[in-house]
């Protein structure tokens, strides 16, 4: 566009323009390549430094718990097996006294035979086997008839509902013989001085006839526990029963945890509290963290808990020489990689930009001519000079092809007239028939009429079962004209069916080779019968005619040359393996038609439709 002013006019506007194009000189090299390119290296460079410090912080923390892991895990195990083994040796005194002569003699007594002696003779003959330990704080024997023989060290208090309970006596019945493990004898029995006991019970049982006798109760002190804690140099162990009661060990560690997680058996393999658990001062101030470990002792009621410090646990430092070498390498390959691609890549590609820029304020759509390095951006150049080249011919050729589209759009306007015309002029001889009191002739052109109205649909590839059913109904009573009484048509449309959506004029093309291939070859008068219903979500649509029938072989070929038609299906291929075809590409499967025939009775033709397939 071309606008005359005056001199100063001229100055103004050439002013402007030199102030905007500052501006956008100024606005474009803020935007520049080169300087996010710089942005981008810095933001790396902070994030490389970021993440090996956050690195190096989990190294040293993960290094040193993993090494309080192992040694509170070497604690734990230590003190298991100790514990184990010791509870195997008492396990083996315990059968030495349940086969002690004086013992069973005591226990196989009646009451009458009972007396002071015989009570001496049985607790000093389970003394003199005692006599090998002095861990073994009391024994005691309970016969069938609720009497009991104790040789203890120390006074107890017995909880006699607990002993006299059903529950009680099972658990030490059902091994059978074999030991079972608790703390003060499952509370059943306690030291009146407070301090916690470990009981072996099992059953004694007669050897020659297998009668139960009895029940022992070996009471071990929590001495045992102490001295391998000693031994192991646990300081920071401690081993409570699974009910919670402390038996020996730092129980200050107890007030570190929550009773539910040491005594929840998911944990006692291994888990750390990590930070949320700390050990404070007397101030008050955080001294450091640390990690505990709890673990259960094979078959028995008792979990070892062992606290381990955190702050303190060996570390090699020769990683963090090793990451630090790793940080300098990546930052003089990240200087080099960015002066590189600087150089080779944001320069020439600025260069290409500030070219490109200046044929947009120009208006122009021209090749560039800018001094590139050799390179894929050189390459990108030449296809913009190609580019251009070609669409400055493309512009040539556009208004052309503008007048191109217009005709073939007056030729689509004038085929939309046609129907129309073919419609006015029916409804014109309808109504001269009835001037002359032609009334079938009339009711034929009306019927025919309204066959091409809903044939055309408009253009719609996709109509209701309801307008395809008055197509055929339409069809059928042009047909009747020609034929007479020759051909009856009958409905069984569900309601449920009518609107459901089907490809247009699928069911034209049956109905009529249901006519021309069936009831007329048979020279009788035949049926036409139109079902639709839904089985399993599907669309079924049945036509069933009584004319001549078909052939195994005729069906297999009808759906077998179906399958084999390649391309579209024209709109002229009315026939049978065409429809099927189009039904085929509609659904996109296979199975949508079953053909039943009998020849010299019926042809009935099925076609399924499935709901997902339906282009509502």
């Amino acid at each position: 566009m071309n606008i005359k002013v005056l001199s100063n006019g001229v100055k103004l506007v050439n002013g402007v323009k030199r102030y905007k194009e500052k501006k956008q000189n100024i606005t474009f090299e803020s935007n520049s390549l080169a300087k996010k390119l710089r942005i981008v290296f810095i933001c790396m460079i902070v994030l490389f430094v970021a993440t090996f410090v956050c690195s190096l912080f989990y190294i040293i923390r993960k290094e040193r718990q993993e090494n309080a892991m192992r040694e509170s895990s070497n604690t734990l195990r230590g003190l298991s097996d100790g514990i184990c083994s010791d509870v195997t040796r008492y396990k083996e005194l315990s059968r030495l006294i349940m086969v002690d002569e004086g013992l069973v003699k005591y226990l196989k007594a009646d009451d009458e035979e009972i007396d002071a002696g015989l009570i001496n003779n049985s607790r000093y003959s389970v003394l003199a086997i005692l006599n090998v330990t002095t861990m073994v704080d009391s024994v005691f024997f309970f016969r069938n008839d609720g009497n009991y023989l104790a040789t203890n060290r120390g006074s107890y208090m017995f909880n006699y509902d607990r002993i006299k309970s059903e529950e009680w006596e099972y658990n030490i019945l059902s091994k059978k013989g074999g030991t079972v493990i608790s703390v003060n004898g499952d509370n059943a029995l306690f030291k009146t001085s407070g301090e916690p006991i470990v009981t072996i019970g099992r059953t004694i049982y007669d050897i020659s006839t297998q009668k139960k006798l009895g029940i022992m109760l070996m009471n071990i002190s929590c001495d045992v526990l102490k001295q391998k804690l000693f031994n192991l140099n646990a300081d920071n162990a401690v081993i409570v029963g699974c009910d919670g009661t402390f038996l020996s060990g730092n129980e200050n560690i107890l007030k570190e945890i929550d009773k539910e997680d040491y005594l929840n058996p998911e944990k006692y393999h291994n888990y750390v509290t990590g930070e949320d658990l700390t050990v404070y001062n007397e101030v008050g101030a955080l001294n450091n963290r640390r990690l505990i470990s709890a673990c259960k002792v094979p078959d028995m009621p008792i979990v070892i808990i062992n606290s381990t410090h955190l702050g303190n646990g060996f570390f090699m430092y020769e990683t963090v020489y090793v990451l630090l070498i790793v940080m300098l390498v990546y930052l003089i390959a990240a200087i080099i990689t960015g002066a590189f691609v600087t150089k080779n890549i944001a320069t020439p590609v600025f260069m290409l930009t500030e070219a490109l820029e200046k044929n947009r304020e120009e208006g122009k759509l021209t090749e560039i001519d800018v001094d590139i390095p050799d390179g894929e951006i050189a390459v990108l150049k030449d296809s913009y000079n190609s580019m251009a080249t070609r669409i400055n011919s493309l512009f040539e050729n556009l208004l052309e092809q503008e007048k191109l589209v217009q005709k073939a759009e007056m030729r689509v306007l004038q085929e939309q007239i046609k129907p129309h015309f073919l419609y006015n002029s029916l409804e014109t001889i309808s109504y001269l028939a009835l001037e002359e009191h032609a009334e079938n002739v009339s009711h034929a052109v009306e019927t025919l009429g309204r066959f091409y109205r809903n044939f055309l649909s408009k253009g719609d590839r996709e109509i209701p079962l309801r307008l395809e059913v008055m197509i055929i109904k339409d069809y059928l009573s042009l047909q009747k004209l020609r034929y007479g009484d020759i051909l009856e048509d009958e409905y069984d449309i569900a309601e449920e069916t009518l609107d459901f959506k089907i490809p247009k004029l699928i069911l034209q093309p049956l109905v009529e080779n249901s006519i021309y291939h069936g009831i007329r070859l048979k020279g009788e008068p035949g049926v036409i019968k139109i079902s639709s219903f839904f089985k399993d979500e599907d669309l079924h649509i049945v036509i069933r005619d009584t004319g001549v029938g078909m052939t195994d072989e005729q069906i297999s070929n009808a759906l077998l040359k179906g399958a084999q038609v390649e391309g579209p299906i024209l709109p002229e291929s009315f026939g049978l393996p065409g429809t099927i075809e189009r039904i085929r590409y509609y659904c996109g499967r296979d199975d949508v038609v079953k053909i039943r025939s009998e020849v010299g009775e019926f042809t009935e033709i099925e076609l399924i439709i499935n709901k997902n397939d339906n282009r509502v």
